[in-house]
């Protein structure tokens, strides 16, 4: 398969690259090249804010284009410029308008489309993929659109999914300060979602489709992170309101608990309905090997990690809370 990859030199992209160099595909990245590409992988380096910058690629015929951009200005363009047998689109689970019931299948309304051609801010995420995604409905019936819930495991460098283990495998006192343990959660391993990206790609899988690992709660994070690492530190839950005075951010961030989130409209975030994926070939590890690959990747960063508390201020936070302090 000639694969076109609008990406492929971060995270996702540079895992959707690795595993179809590995399938035997020729594999073309466009991208400013603000990462290491696989090797194998030819590397086309150009700005998509450059309207000029699919000229590079545009007189080629692909078997397939992979395209994970949140700008409508970028889709439409490859939708305009670009001649593929297939577009796969990786969307997001943020087009959802809403996050207060469990398991969302396809069906649940989404935001209105971002109206211009490029996001303000983070706030235009969800209406942003939206655009995209009718972008690509409208250029080809051969289209697959997988909304992707949060992804975890090697190479991600927000945090999210290695925080609770590289924080058990370096407590900085008897116990870990973890958020409400009930709280809902699924992890999709990157490398699983990389592998369903090319299955659709190479097996005409047409439609929409949520993509996330399966439904748990924090607590299974906390016991697994736990029994990884073998750390001697226990869970130590800390209540929603007291990690808010405290100024402790959620989700994701500097001074966060991450994958957690404080509000009940918003309980639900990272869970969606994979059934219809599941049908059509998506699989998904063992969380344990999504933490454990998420694990491995902290332990070869350098610098000030992007979600969690620092060892300061857990050691801060602890110390407020032993002294009973509100």
């Amino acid at each position: 398969m000639r694969l076109l990859l609008l990406g492929g030199t971060r995270f996702l992209g540079r895992v959707i690259a690795s595993e179809a160099l590995l399938r035997g595909d020729a594999v073309t990245c466009l991208a400013r090249g603000n990462g290491p590409t696989p090797a194998g992988a030819t590397l086309i380096r150009a700005d998509r804010d450059d309207d000029t910058a699919l000229s590079k690629v545009a007189d080629e015929h692909w078997d397939a284009v992979v395209d994970l951009t949140s700008e409508p200005v970028h889709a439409r363009r490859a939708a305009r410029s670009l001649d593929a047998d297939r577009w796969v689109f990786v969307s997001t689970g943020s087009v959802y308008a809403s996050y207060d019931a469990p398991d969302q299948d396809e069906s649940a309304p989404v935001h209105d489309p971002l109206e211009g051609d490029r996001m303000r801010d983070m706030a235009d995420y969800g209406p942003a993929k939206v655009a995209c995604e009718e972008i690509y409905r409208n250029r080809s019936p051969r289209h697959t659109i997988i909304r992707s819930a949060l992804i975890g495991g090697e190479g991600d460098d927000s945090g999210r999914s290695g925080y609770y283990p590289w924080r058990f495998a370096h407590p900085t006192g008897p116990d870990v300060l973890v958020p409400d343990p009930t709280f809902p959660t699924a992890l999709l391993d990157v490398r699983d979602l990389a592998d369903w990206v090319l299955h659709c790609a190479r097996h005409s899988v047409d439609g929409t489709f949520n993509a996330a690992g399966l439904t748990t709660s924090l607590a299974e994070v906390y016991e697994l992170a736990r029994d990884i690492t073998g750390s001697p530190a226990v869970a130590r839950v800390v209540d929603d309101v007291t990690l808010q005075r405290a100024g402790v951010s959620p989700w994701a961030g500097p001074r966060s608990l991450p994958l957690w989130v404080p509000d009940p409209e918003w309980r639900y975030a990272a869970t969606l309905d994979s059934g219809r994926a599941r049908a059509q070939g998506l699989r998904t590890r063992p969380l344990r090997d999504t933490l454990a690959a998420a694990l491995a990747h902290e332990d070869t960063r350098t610098g000030p990690r992007r979600s969690g508390l620092t060892d300061d201020e857990e050691v801060e936070l602890r110390r407020l809370l032993d002294e009973g302090a509100p």
